[in-house]
């Protein structure tokens, strides 16, 4: 296997695939929409916490992440892995809520900043003094203190804000110390934060079963604001504390955590990640979980001799087959009187799965691993899993090949992950399309329709034809207009409504709209209103071009009554002319009378000109209102191309990776020979 190595190319394309998978959006509800949710999701995680990583820094520590079903015994398994209680395990379901991650401490800095889980605030508990059993012991009570064996809780905790900055936070000192002030019991404080309808002074449980410990702690944000923490627990002999606290700074309320442990127990090179419940009741804990094992260069998935058989590690196997990533499955609180039975069973399965390769570790039920007992088993029950880690951690070999086939499998599954993504892209564009085609249709018929009654003279009608008999009678200009600009107004209203109609009618039948409305649109029951505005202003533009015309016809007196003509008069005649269609065909007699034949035909260009604009304007800015839902969900137009564009060039640059490394292995092995060659010869 070849060692992992920086690859400047392929990490590039890989980074813009994983941009073009981020833009991605599948907001209508089709078929395999959510699916395709999902597996977006799940491809961004892998690729911001694994695999980009994993090829930028291919000699970080080998990351094995202990996942499984609830009260499977992870987080037991992880303290007796370490060798003592770094992760709380306990009776009440569901124990673990906040990941924790146990590294050596030369290896902290591979894990402080975001290189991997960058969506994920860093709280982290510095290398203990006297670590062991009793490090989450149960220390001073609330209020003042807690004797002299109580010590005070103390550490720091970083963040990093949504833009990528860093942070970091100290926290402050509990009132349950000891005379001494301090005793080398290290806390940290946890950044989410707890909520402003939390009182000063209620306690916070970060983590049920966490002992009987409570306190009060308070925190500073260096750079950040002010800071305040709840709940610090001091080890009670000796030991870490956890805390709780509410940052103003970079880590937002409800922000996600990670909480650091360092331990020289641990080989270097070596980093566990007790993760929450793959079946949790909590969904985001779930999700978390999700996230968390997509980070894994090892996935231990943990089951029990009660429950080896459930869907859910099931489902967890085949996906890890799938990825073909290095996998461990362990087998917990297996009875010794049919510990021989559940195993056989269990490898049955496995082989039966095509993961008989698997390796596979059994733990006896202990008296530990009650929820109730100590949260250590012997050294000799995970002596056999510890070794193995230890040897993949520390054997160079054995540690690339565990890296590089995760992250190659990763990489591979993305062939038949990445078509289906840009399927589902496609599917939703399709279907935006056909939505706004509905609305486009309708009001389509809705501007034929105006057209056609304004042809039809169907303005002129009721108070406007009224008002139109009195002209002729010395009725007056503006009362003719009024009529004419209200009637206009509820021609567009009828179309427009109409056209609403039609177009809702048709994204009821469609299921791709079933959570679209085109009663979303901002205002879209003021339609009225609105057309109405929109018609005022044609008639001061319609009054202005009449008054222009009119001025010019009383300078060169082109009609027989131009010196004596009003604005007033001839917009009304132009506006009865071009809205009355054949029931006002006196009206353009009359305003060729009054300005004369050629200014009273140029004028009626203009203005008809003119009200196409404006009836065009209307209808438009209404069927915009109703296409603004789509617009809002953000339909990329391209995604699907440049989705497999993506993975094209990703294709290719692992294709020219794979013709190079024999290439390059060939020349390591001339080098070599050379070497000796010449090592022969000096000697």
């Amino acid at each position: 296997m070849a060692t992992l190595d920086v690859r400047p190319r392929l990490i590039d394309a890989l980074s813009v695939l994983r941009d073009r998978v981020d833009a991605a959006r599948f907001p209508l509800p089709l078929r395999g929409a959510a699916r395709a949710r999902r597996n977006r999701a799940e491809l961004l995680a892998q690729l911001d916490d694994y695999v980009i990583p994993r090829l930028r820094s291919p000699q970080a520590p080998l990351l094995a992440v202990i996942g499984g079903s609830t009260g499977a015994g992870k987080s037991t398994l992880v303290n007796s892995l370490v060798g003592r209680r770094v992760s709380e395990a306990g009776v009440l379901r569901p124990t673990t809520r906040t990941p924790v991650l146990v590294c050596h401490p030369d290896d902290l800095h591979w894990f402080a900043g975001p290189r991997v889980l960058p969506q994920l605030a860093r709280v982290w508990v510095p290398e203990q003094d006297d670590g062991g059993e009793d490090a989450y012991a149960a220390g001073g009570g609330r209020g003042a203190g807690g004797g002299p064996g109580a010590r005070m809780a103390h550490g720091s905790c970083a963040g990093h804000t949504p833009h990528g900055g860093h942070r970091e936070a100290h926290a402050g000192h509990g009132p349950g110390a000891g005379p001494e002030g301090h005793g080398g019991a290290h806390g940290a404080v946890d950044v989410r934060g707890v909520g402003a309808e939390r009182k000063a002074g209620e306690l916070f449980v970060e983590e049920e079963g966490a002992g009987a410990a409570e306190g009060l702690g308070y925190g500073a944000a260096v750079g950040g604001g002010a800071a305040g923490g709840y709940g610090a627990y001091g080890g009670g002999g000796g030991g870490s504390g956890v805390g709780l606290g509410r940052d103003g700074g970079g880590a937002e309320a409800g922000m996600l955590t990670v909480r650091i442990e360092t331990d020289p127990a641990l080989p270097s090179g070596l980093a566990l990640l007790d993760a929450p419940d793959i079946d949790s009741l909590v969904a985001r804990n779930r999700e978390l979980a999700a996230e968390l094992i997509c980070a894994a260069d090892v996935w231990v998935l943990v089951t029990t001799a009660a429950r080896y058989a459930d869907a859910v590690p099931w489902h967890l196997l085949r996906t890890a087959k799938e990825y073909d990533v290095t996998l461990v499955t362990v087998l917990d609180r297996v009875p010794h009187q049919i510990a021989t039975d559940i195993s056989g069973r269990y490898a049955e399965l496995l082989q039966r799965a095509g993961l008989g390769h698997v390796p596979r570790f059994t733990i006896p039920e202990l008296p530990e691993s009650a929820g109730g007992g100590s949260g250590l088993l012997p050294a000799t029950a995970v002596a056999a899993l510890r070794g193995w880690l230890e040897r993949h951690a520390q054997d160079p070999v054995a540690r690339s090949a565990a890296a590089e086939r995760t992250a190659a499998g990763v990489i591979a599954s993305l062939r038949s992950r990445m078509p289906a993504l840009a399927g589902a892209a496609a599917a939703q564009h399709a279907a935006a399309l056909r939505l706004a085609g509905r609305v486009e249709e309708a009001y389509e018929r809705a501007a034929e329709r105006v057209r056609q009654e304004v042809a039809a003279g169907e303005v002129l009608s009721g108070d406007a034809r009224a008002h139109w008999r009195d002209h002729g009678l010395d009725g007056r200009s503006d009362e003719l207009l009024d009529a004419l600009t209200d009637g206009l107004t509820s021609l567009l209203t009828c179309a427009v409504d109409e056209a609403d109609e039609r177009a809702a009618e048709a994204w009821r039948r469609d299921p791709a709209a079933a959570e679209v409305s085109l009663t979303a649109a901002e205002g879209a029951s003021g339609a009225g209103g609105r057309l109405g505005v929109i018609v005022r202003r044609w008639r001061r533009c319609l009054e202005e071009l009449a008054e222009e015309e009119t001025r010019e016809a009383r300078a060169g007196q082109a009609g027989e009554r131009a010196g004596s003509v009003e604005p007033e008069e001839s917009a009304a005649l132009l506006a009865t002319a071009l809205l009355g269609g054949r029931r006002a065909r006196t009206a353009g007699e009359n305003l060729a009378d009054l300005l004369g034949a050629q200014t009273a035909l140029r004028l009626c260009e203009r203005g008809g000109r003119l009200l196409a604009t404006y009836l065009e304007r209307a209808l438009d800015g209404e069927r915009e209102r109703r296409l603004a839902p789509l617009d809002q969900l953000t339909v990329p137009l391209d995604q699907q191309p440049e989705l497999i564009a993506a993975l094209s060039v990703l294709q290719r640059e692992k294709q020219r990776e794979t013709e190079t490394e024999p290439r390059q292995e060939q020349r390591q092995t001339d080098e070599r020979a050379r070497a000796m060659q010449k090592e022969e010869v000096s000697g």
